[in-house]
């Protein structure tokens, strides 16, 4: 394949430092490194000037963290999706936002190619892929992992210690993460033992939960239509609104998960995950939905939630069936307008309130002090037609 320019989606991490000199000397062609600001914060200090050093013809940094929270994260949020239970999507949410940009910056550029640092093994090569395919389908793509012969961590510090380019991944840093708004993700090297516990030092975005404050701490987070717009009062964008959250939830150790989960391509893999906002905001939203929305509506709406959930995962964030998804889901969001109030201590994010202008729970049907809008006597033929299949299927069954 002949390939005059290249976009590639460039951390400065040991894959993609690895990538960019491998592309220049496998394809003689020029590339592009494209960094996307997701809140990595001092992760991209000095990422344009690794990346000119590293033979690039030019390095671009966009910030998108407001388009990521706004168009990507809140949406997932209104859906409550959560994959295998425990996962909430920090990383997969990201890759469609990242490929969309890599192509837009293609065209910019004049750019026949795009390339990407996932592994064959991953789910993230789908997820960037299939996003091409939805956007530029003729574009040329380049996944260095599938095609060269560096089989493993330990071959890619070897080349990168060859060429003198400098990577963060070392011995005493044997594992690789991932960082965003939403989470940091920390896998490979000493966590594929799933046995093994995390070390306490590896983690950035929270204190250890036995080492958070010993008084608890209350916020109050306002929501507009399933999404969060308010901490204790305070509008924030969507982008500053989380990254507060982040800091809230990390103070007291809220959001650490460890778990195995089930790739899409078919092996199982251990992940550790730090997603302190995301958990208050989904725990938040949990609570205002439970006041504001239908229950034959919540029921249909969490029934979705499974498949809504693995199409991120799985990569199909520009699928049609993910439009139709996103599109049901939003409709059950237009009453879910209020305020919960959680109370943070020690690793737990626990509901204590919740309130709605327009809240579906009312005193007066629920109470069970006496009461003049409700007739008890109405249950008995609630009950009993709701137990006619079972009398009859009873009675047919002695009769055999």
């Amino acid at each position: 394949m002949k390939v005059k320019k290249v976009v590639l989606a460039y951390s400065g991490g040991l894959d993609t430092s690895i990538i960019l000199k491998w592309l220049i000397e496998t394809y003689q062609c020029e590339v592009v490194a494209f960094a996307a600001d997701l809140g990595q914060a001092e992760e991209l200090t000095g990422l344009e000037a690794k990346a000119l050093a590293t033979g690039a013809v030019k390095a671009r940094i966009v910030d998108l963290r407001e388009e990521f929270v706004r168009d990507f994260v809140f949406p997932a949020f209104r859906a409550n999706a959560i994959y295998e239970g425990h996962y909430l999507l920090g990383t997969s949410i990201a890759r469609p936002l990242i490929a969309k940009q890599q192509i837009q910056i293609a065209r910019e550029e004049g750019a026949d190619a795009v390339s990407h640092g996932a592994t064959g093994k991953g789910n993230d090569q789908v997820r960037f892929e299939l996003t091409y395919m939805a956007l530029n389908p003729g574009i040329k793509v380049i996944a260095p992992w599938r095609e060269w012969d560096l089989r493993s961590r330990n071959a890619l510090i070897a080349f990168a210690k060859d060429r003198g380019i400098p990577v963060p991944v070392t011995q005493e840093k044997p594992y690789s993460s991932d960082r965003n708004l939403l989470h940091i993700s920390y896998e490979g090297g000493i966590l594929e033992d799933p046995w093994l516990e995390p070390d306490p030092r590896m983690f950035t975005l929270s204190v250890n939960p036995e080492d958070a404050p010993d008084e608890p701490e209350v916020i109050e987070i306002d929501f507009e239509k399933g999404n969060p717009v308010a901490i204790d009062g305070m509008r924030y964008s969507p982008a500053d609104l989380l990254a507060r959250l982040n800091t809230l939830g990390g103070k007291h150790g809220i959001g650490r998960v460890d778990l195995v989960e089930s790739r899409f391509v078919g092996m199982k893999s251990r992940g550790v995950y730090e997603t302190p906002g995301g958990t208050l905001m989904r725990a938040g939203h949990q609570a205002v939905e439970s006041i504001t929305m239908d229950r034959e509506v919540m029921h249909i709406r969490d029934s979705l939630v499974p498949q809504y959930s693995r199409l991120i995962y799985n990569g199909f964030w520009y699928s049609p069936e993910m439009r139709l998804l996103q599109s049901t889901i939003d409709m059950t969001q237009e009453n879910v307008t209020g305020t919960a109030r959680l109370k943070l201590y020690k690793g737990t994010c626990r509901v204590i309130g919740r309130k709605a202008d327009h809240s579906l729970y009312q005193p007066s049907f629920a109470t069970f002090e006496e009461d003049d809008v409700y007739q008890q006597n109405d249950a008995t033929g609630f009950i009993r037609l709701n137990g006619l299949r079972l009398r009859i299927e009873s009675l047919v069954g002695k009769q055999n």
